[in-house]
């Protein structure tokens, strides 16, 4: 039955922007390998209520995405159960403040670890089968790859590697397979919901002095899996132009 569908894997999908993306991408008829950390109780709803409108057509995987060892077996059981996979979402992201004065060797490491070396070396290992598919990958990266969030180094320059990684990534495994990045801006309520500045401070800095939601950055990563045939390199910002602001 999967077989018909083209097949996604998505990186920390249980929850927020990941589980909207991945429900997005099936609605649009992508069978999905979920992927989670540790929100196993999310996860199992989100492939129960999947399942119930195509039965089959999810797959739930467990892993430390700092764990460099782990990630070809993602792929691996992908294929093994699909039988293929046609595109790439590395959503998965940790976010924490490193105020200066009190940054440490492991947490700038572990940032590094989930935030840009596992979407490069998931992208390494998924690359034959997205080739054989002529398949492609989206990279969620932020507005802040670009510019300075107060006491959050480590994760501005963990994000601008993913940014970096997507150009990277775009030239090597062309022309079978496009690399594409979504950059948002504040798009949700969450216990870091507006990376660590105000609610105020974002929709005066906002061009359209409001924050988006998670289906804007869904529709921007179907756009680039699907209908985006000749876009590749590129990082589509979805932040309500507030790159713009102060």
């Amino acid at each position: 039955m999967g077989e018909m569908h083209p097949v996604v894997l998505v990186t920390g999908a249980a929850r927020r922007v990941g589980a909207v993306i991945a429900r997005s991408l099936h609605t649009a008829g992508y069978d999905v390998a979920l992927h989670y950390r540790h929100s196993r109780g999310e996860l199992d709803a989100l492939a129960r209520e999947l399942d119930a409108q195509r039965p089959g057509s999810t797959l739930a995987l467990q892993a430390d995405l700092a764990f460099a060892a782990s990630l070809p077996a993602l792929v691996d059981a992908v294929v093994a159960r699909f039988g293929r996979l046609d595109a790439l979402v590395n959503n998965a992201s940790l976010f924490r403040a490193t105020p200066m004065g009190s940054i440490s060797a492991d947490v700038f490491d572990e940032l590094l670890a989930v935030n840009a070396r596992a979407p490069l070396l998931l992208a390494q290992a998924a690359a034959p089968h997205l080739r054989a598919a002529r398949g492609a990958i989206v990279n969620i990266t932020d507005i802040y790859a670009e510019r300075p969030l107060a006491r959050h180094a480590a994760y501005g320059m963990s994000k601008a590697a993913l940014r970096m990684a997507t150009l990277a990534l775009a030239q090597a495994l062309g022309p079978e397979v496009r690399v594409n990045a979504v950059a948002p801006g504040n798009v949700l309520a969450s216990e870091n919901a507006v990376k660590a500045e105000s609610l105020e401070d974002v929709v005066e800095g906002t061009v359209l002095q409001r924050r988006g939601a998670p289906a804007d950055v869904a529709g921007a990563v179907l756009w680039l899996l699907r209908d985006a045939t000749y876009v590749t390199g590129q990082t589509l910002r979805v932040d309500g132009g507030r790159i713009l602001g102060t």
